[in-house]
């Protein structure tokens, strides 16, 4: 709440450079902050009195924005990529396909490695459990195990998570 806003009788100010000046009645600290071409700003209204500040309530929020946006601009989004392979895999396919899994986990992006089975080779989930144990060897320097092979209807699942650098 700013300037007329504000509903206390009284309220502790403080003023444009921190300055505490004490409990003022609100017009008082109203006309201060109006001498001063500057608003008044009620930033802990739970408090008994409510405390208020003399600031320049258009620049405080230009700033606060600058500031959330300088955070966005920061983060890091992860992504989780995924990356099928198959029961009956040749070796090239399986290289071919770890060059994707290395490619996302140096890119900073969780992946989803899968094993999908069809018909009757789910009779054999060893053998995926074999290729994923294969690639999670593979890339052990690079990344971590974050969920173990797992077998979710006709598909084995691991997510790896890249180390921190």
């Amino acid at each position: 709440m700013i300037n007329d806003e504000i509903r206390a009788k009284e309220v502790r100010l403080v003023g444009a450079e921190g300055e505490q000046i004490g409990i003022k009645p609100i017009r008082e600290a109203l006309q201060m902050a109006m001498d001063l071409n500057l608003d008044l700003v009620n930033v802990a209204p739970q408090a008994k009195p409510p405390v208020c500040r003399i600031m320049d309530y258009g620049k405080f929020r230009y700033e606060q924005q600058k500031k959330e946006k300088e955070a966005r601009k920061n983060q890091k989004i992860v992504d989780i990529k995924e990356v099928w392979f198959r029961a009956n895999i040749e070796e090239h396919d399986f290289q071919t396909k770890l060059r994707n899994v290395v490619k996302f986990l140096k890119d900073g992006d969780k992946v989803k490695c899968s094993v999908r089975f069809r018909g009757r080779e789910i009779t054999h989930a060893n053998i995926g459990q074999k290729i994923l144990e294969r690639v999670k060897t593979e890339v052990a320097e690079i990344s971590s195990v974050e969920r173990q092979p797992k077998l979710e209807g006709r598909s084995m699942i691991m997510i790896l998570a890249p180390k921190a650098q």
